[in-house]
């Protein structure tokens, strides 16, 4: 470690947070006018790489290199535009959650599209006319495209901030930002202003992800990359604030670059590898900084607006019809004990839907009676998961042991953990739970002699008696049952309604002598410990565990099945387990694009029920059967 070292790594981290900007600047824009949390926008950047690959392939010169980047950005903001006006548009007034599903759907239809059209290969573009060489820094040698992408940075910022600040359009973006109602009552044709802004939100992304491509081959996982970050930058830098955007990409930049120059060291013994730091230092910046201002560095504090009613009806404790419904469906998974012998894979099926329904009740009931959105609650079934298969290889306790203590011991880290996010609320509880979660999954992922890391464990099998798949399926179906009823009589509890009472308005409940955190905090750890119960069946179910269980993608995943069934339905995340499951194993085995599918047929639901499909079905039924005066 020398300065030299560091001078070259700071500068490596400027490059990439003039790249991280871009995108991050698209995304900040669009949440702050549409209040669209768009999952899409790490789709656009991929396309706007491979669009720059076919493009700069084809003119293959050098001028021919610089149009192929700039059309591909303009390509992508049209394409963001189509998008916005075919499928956005339709669903503004939806609640925001059921947009977020929406952008969910265009992930993987896009992922599937890009892997239609350019196939499953990384893709490695040519360098940069121009900017082929290395120039001399302190005697080391730094690429001449890095200091080009250094200048683009703080080039977009100024021009945006001109944009926005000396410009008609800038002006009603910033109203907009601040007050769309009022925007709408002055006159102001919001249509046009949403997909001007949505078209150029895409077009960064997609000129972020052009001007990528002689860094680093394009391939199908840059959109998971690229939005993770670019949420994490946004929600740092402060949601809708563009400076603040700058700023974040410098110092998650920036402290990605130090942690990469130390690299291994040893502290008191122990050797320590802050290179490895680098894959979870953004979450761990999110962290510190939305436990510190939570609002993110630049942005505002949010206005707490009272929990709409409109489809709280749909919270009604269990009638004669519900419980009818409930004993039949409880009675058909019994029956399929008579087919177990001729279709052994049912029965495998049947566990995996009623341990998605665990996972998806606990999350629900955060969610919908508490208002707490989390992106994170993977980290509970994962370490439920991971706790089990600990105890059980280490410790030698037996399933029905560890059936105990790992739910219990998940429950202390919902403690930790919710401690610090019921102190937030909204966009930046979600992404404080995220955080938290992504910090576990580092630990889990590089903790090789305990966790066995990317390579997980192996040999975590139920005892003896469940280890025949119908008896293991008859406990998973009474855990399940069991957990579902406990959540619903908690739900109709005194508790329950003061945990609704702070979700419609924390201040009037405050005021009537609701301590709203403490009730809050009592869900969040009720909610782990639940969901740590469905990663424990899941270990045994399956007979290994790898980091996957700890994912981004297990707690999007369970967002999904939330959403799908209806946030504000009782039955909805039982009803979006069940189906996203079951959608997800037929459509998987039967197509290579199951991805495209599946994000069709999510589409079609959320159009045809913008409540979930057990919420609209409830609102409707329940419309209908009112008496008419």
């Amino acid at each position: 470690m020398d300065f030299s070292s560091l001078a070259v790594q700071l500068l490596n981290g400027l490059a990439s947070a003039s790249s991280l900007f871009l995108v991050s600047a698209g995304l900040s824009l669009i949440f702050g006018v549409t209040r669209i949390v768009n999952f899409a926008h790490g789709s656009f950047f991929l396309i706007g790489i491979y669009l720059a690959y076919s493009l700069v392939t084809y003119f293959s010169n050098p001028f021919g290199f610089w149009v192929g980047i700039v059309l591909a950005a303009i390509l992508v903001g049209l394409i963001g535009a189509v998008f916005e006006i075919i499928l956005l548009r339709r669903i503004y007034k939806a609640p925001e959650l059921f947009q977020l599903l929406a952008t969910f759907a265009l992930v993987l239809i896009i992922k599937d599209a890009v892997l239609w059209l350019w196939g499953p290969d990384e893709l490695l573009g040519p360098r940069a006319p121009g900017f082929k060489g290395a120039i001399m820094i302190l005697n080391r040698q730094f690429p001449s495209y890095d200091l080009f992408l250094i200048i683009i940075g703080p080039i977009v910022l100024i021009l945006l901030w001109l944009l926005l600040k000396k410009t008609r359009w800038g002006t009603l973006i910033r109203a907009a930002t601040q007050d769309r109602e009022m925007v709408a009552s002055l006159g102001v044709n919001q249509v046009i202003l949403f997909t001007s802004v949505f078209a150029l939100g895409s077009m960064l992304a997609g000129l972020g992800g052009a001007l990528q491509l002689p860094r680093e081959s394009a391939n199908l996982e840059l959109d998971i990359h690229a939005i993770s970050s670019a949420f994490v930058i946004v929600v740092v830098g402060g949601m809708g604030s563009i400076p603040g955007a700058f700023i974040a990409a410098l110092i998650i930049s920036e402290v990605k670059a130090v942690c990469t120059w130390i690299g291994l060291v040893h502290i008191f013994g122990v050797e320590v590898s802050f290179s490895k730091l680098t894959l979870v230092v953004d979450f761990l910046v999110m962290a510190i900084v939305l436990v510190i201002r939570p609002w993110g560095l630049m942005g505002r504090p949010q206005v707490s607006i009272p929990h709409s009613s409109e489809f709280e009806s749909s919270y009604r404790s269990p009638n004669l019809l519900l419980k009818i419904m409930g004993g039949i469906l409880l009675l058909s998974l019994l029956s399929l004990s008579f087919i177990a012998k001729e279709s052994p894979y049912t029965i495998v099926l049947a566990i995996d839907l009623l341990i998605a329904s665990i996972f998806a009740v606990s999350l629900h009931f955060i969610m919908g009676p508490g208002g707490m959105h989390s992106f994170g609650h993977a980290a509970y079934f994962g370490l439920g998961a991971y706790i089990a298969a600990l105890v059980v290889k280490h410790a030698g306790a037996s399933m029905e042991t560890v059936l105990i203590v790992a739910p219990l011991l998940t429950g202390l880290a919902a403690v930790i953990f919710g401690w610090f996010s019921v102190r937030l609320s909204g966009v930046y509880l979600a992404m404080l739970t995220l955080a938290f979660a992504q910090i576990a999954w580092a630990v889990i992922f590089q903790w090789d002699s305990l966790t066995g890391g990317s390579n997980g464990l192996t040999g975590v099998w139920p005892s003896a008696f469940f280890n025949d798949k119908l008896h293991y399926f008859y406990l998973t179906l009474a855990l399940t049952t069991l957990t579902i009823l406990i959540l619903w009589r908690m739900l109709f509890s005194p508790f329950g309604f003061a945990l609704r009472a702070g979700r419609d308005s924390s201040m009037r409940a405050g005021a009537i002598g609701i301590n709203v955190k403490r009730v809050q905090l009592i869900a969040f750890v009720l909610a782990g410990i639940f969901a740590g119960l469905g990663g424990v069946l899941f270990a045994f179910s399956k007979g290994s565990i790898s980091p996957d269980v700890i994912g981004i993608n297990r707690s999007v995943d369970g967002l999904v099945m939330v959403l799908l069934g209806g946030v504000n339905a009782l039955t909805g995340p039982i009803v979006g387990a069940f189906t996203f499951t079951w959608l997800h194993d037929v459509i998987a085995r039967s197509t290579d694009y199951w991805k495209a599918s599946l994000g069709f047929i999510i589409l079609f639901l959320v159009l045809v029920f913008p409540q979930g499909i057990s919420g609209t079905i409830d609102y409707w039924f329940h419309k209908l059967s009112e008496p008419r005066t």
